[in-house]
């Protein structure tokens, strides 16, 4: 009675948290663009997250020789809350601070983009316990190293679907060095696309590639839910070809975010490096986390792997294959009509 108790909340706790990932907009990070248009004016994009169907509480403030400080009230659109002006500023913006007041009380992080002219693009992360950045004269090969990896640390944990695919992975194939294996062919895939299509070299629109990212998961939960103890698919005869695959897809999906933020242009190798190791970073601490949590659940119910159990396989693939499908209606319908 106890293990059937504990299978169950192993159950629910997992359906719950996957399902939560659908009302996730709120924990997306805001967005902060300045770019120089002459001598002393900049053009300043503040984008907030949208809590509930209002902009999260929390402001963009420009040094104090800026005019004006804040900007307009932001409009909605596409899940955020979005504005744009015109800021004059009396003095050269490098060494000044910028601070996002209420960040604090939130778990949301900002990325910010400075685009002075004629010089090194830079891109920083605010957080709640670092609510203010200065902004660089000049950045340094370290601190762009932090910046992008700990970019790339967070994107991957934010990045719902990607953690989503990993996750049916591991529910999907058997075997630690099968898994190790198919978790490196869907690494060293979506690095070779994530450079290739950050220097250029291909170009997709981002719309079609975020939904064929939730196709894949779709793909993956079916596979679960047709898989039988007596007869291997092919996402478990051959798990690598098929993450390989669809990581070449994913790639696609990282470069669109590292697009956004912005490379430095003195600096392109070594940023796209630092936030390709922040991803894979945060992807191996996904995989332990979770491997450890089943693998605990699996020894308090003192009956084998809880993943390989008929029920526990099955419900979890129509949870998994439900969220991704709604992913994958919600983007074809964005991009089909636009």
């Amino acid at each position: 009675m106890i293990r059937r108790l504990i299978s169950g909340a192993f159950l629910i706790l997992a359906s719950a948290c996957i399902s939560n990932l659908a009302h996730g907009h709120a924990l997306q990070p805001g967005y902060v663009s300045l770019e120089q248009k002459g001598e002393n004016i900049w053009q300043v994009f503040w984008r907030k997250p949208d809590v509930s169907g209002k902009p999260m509480p929390i402001d963009l403030l420009l040094p104090s020789g800026c005019s004006p400080r804040k900007g307009p009230l932001p409009s909605a659109r596409a899940g955020a809350w979005e504005a744009v002006w015109t800021a004059v500023c009396e003095e050269a913006l490098p060494g000044s601070v910028v601070s996002i007041p209420g960040l604090e009380n939130t778990q949301t992080d900002v990325l910010l983009r400075f685009v002075p002219s004629e010089k090194t693009v830079v891109s920083l992360r605010l957080t709640a316990d670092a609510t203010s950045a200065v902004l660089p004269k000049e950045p340094g090969p370290f601190k762009v190293l932090g910046t992008y990896a700990g970019l790339g640390f967070v994107h991957i944990l934010e990045g719902w679907d990607h953690l989503l695919f990993l996750f049916a992975l591991l529910v999907l194939v058997r075997g630690f060095w099968r898994l190790v294996g198919a978790v490196t062919a869907f690494t060293v895939a979506h690095s070779l696309t994530l450079a290739a299509s950050t220097l250029g070299w291909i170009a997709l629109p981002p719309a079609p590639v975020e939904a064929v990212i939730a196709l894949s998961i779709v793909f993956l939960a079916s596979e679960i839910a047709l898989s039988t103890p007596d007869e291997k698919r092919l996402s478990q005869s051959a798990p690598w070809v098929v993450t390989f695959a669809f990581g070449l897809l994913h790639g696609l999906g990282f470069a669109g975010a590292l697009k956004e933020i912005g490379l430095p242009q003195s600096d392109i190798p070594l940023a796209l490096f630092a936030f390709n190791v922040g991803v894979e970073a945060g992807q191996l601490v996904f995989i332990v986390l979770a491997t450890v949590i089943v693998f605990a659940v699996s020894r308090l119910l003192r009956n084998g792997p809880v993943l390989a159990r008929r029920p526990v396989g099955l419900t979890l693939a129509y949870v998994i294959g439900s969220l991704s499908s709604f992913w994958l209606i919600e983007r074809v319908l964005y991009f089909a009509n636009t």
